[in-house]
Parts: structure tokens; sequence; C-alpha cells
């Protein structure tokens, strides 16, 4: 008899442990994210053989683009801290500026599916004849962010960011938040060359 008042007295204890725990409310724990440690913006200007310059940060990789498809000039900017990409397509104009200016915008408008906003801001530059338009794409896009720039006569170039994984804003959005800032400096000081 004494071998079950052991048993039973921790069991006891127990129970009323449990018991008196019922009043507070036992949730999951909420679904987080890991935290980003984003490093120090340092600029730089990245320059090669192509017809354009601009500064990049340190944290960057600059390469050709060496796609089956691509062309002469075409770059990635890749954020490999990050796992995104930034694709640079780069076109000579040839009285065809107007084909250009329509692919850019059809593509930009195939994100609009999946979209729940998209805002547009016009890039004037005039004293370094740069001009075009960048698109932010609220949502889970495959890319959040593209743009075009353009000197209206002899250049062309065409960027979209891309992560590589799937799309989810919620993630993403401080990194987003952060290499925005990279393009909006990227165009800011985006040269033509002579």
């Amino acid at each position: 008899m004494g071998i079950s008042k052991i048993i039973f007295a921790p069991a006891l204890l127990g129970l009323a442990l449990f018991c008196s725990c019922e009043e507070d409310e036992i949730l999951p724990r909420p679904k987080g994210y890991f935290r980003i440690d984003l490093p120090e913006k340092n600029y730089s200007r990245w320059d090669s053989t192509c017809p354009f310059s601009f500064e990049v940060p340190g944290y960057c990789l600059v390469r050709p683009d060496h796609d089956v498809n691509s062309q002469p000039c075409w770059v990635n900017i890749e954020y490999v801290k990050f796992g995104g990409t930034l694709h640079l397509s780069y076109k000579p104009v040839n009285n065809d500026l107007d084909t250009f200016l329509l692919q850019s915008r059809q593509m930009a408008v195939q994100h609009q599916v999946k979209a729940n906003a998209m805002k547009e801001s016009p890039v004037i530059n005039d004293s370094a004849s740069v001009y075009g338009l960048i698109y932010e794409f609220g949502g889970n896009t495959a890319s959040s962010l593209q743009f075009y720039l353009t000197d209206s006569t002899n250049h062309f170039i065409r960027g979209a960011l891309y992560f590589w994984a799937r799309p989810n804003a919620d993630s993403l959005a401080p990194v987003l938040e952060f290499i925005s800032q990279d393009v909006y400096k990227m165009v800011e000081t985006f040269r033509w060359k002579k």
C-alpha cells in the first residue's frame, strides 16, 4: 500500500498543476522568419566595355550573363547573401525603341496577375540623358521590381529583380526594401558612354 501512495501523490500533484494552467490560454507560436543582418551600404562605380556605367554596392557580384540566349552587355547583379539577382538586358536602339518600350511594358503587366499593387515611378535625368520607368509590385510576384532606361535615341536597358525562392512578400519585405534602395541608387547614377 505504501508504493501506491508514492505513485499516487506525484500524479495528483501533476494533475493539480495541469488544471491550474487551464486558465491561461495556450496558443501555438506564430510563424516567424529568420532575422536578416543587412550590411552597410558602400557604393562604387561599375564600368566595362559596355556603353553604360553605374554605381553598385560592395556586397554584390556583377557578372556577365552567360545564358544561351544572352547578348553582349547583358549583366547580372547578384545579391548572393540575399538569394537574388538583378538581370540587366541591354539593346542598342535602331529605330525600334517603341518595340522595346512595348515589350518592357508587357513584361511588367504580366506580373500584375499576382500583384496586389503596381507602382510606376518615372525616371527623368536630362543632364545624363537617362529616361525611363521603375515598376514596383506588391504581393507575391515572381519579380518585385523592374525598370527600363533609355536615352531615347541609341540605348535601351531593362532590369528585373528575381529572388531564388518562392515569392513570399512578408518574408522578402526587408530584403526587397534594402535592395530597392540599391536599384534607385543605380538608376540615379546611371550614365551612358559617349
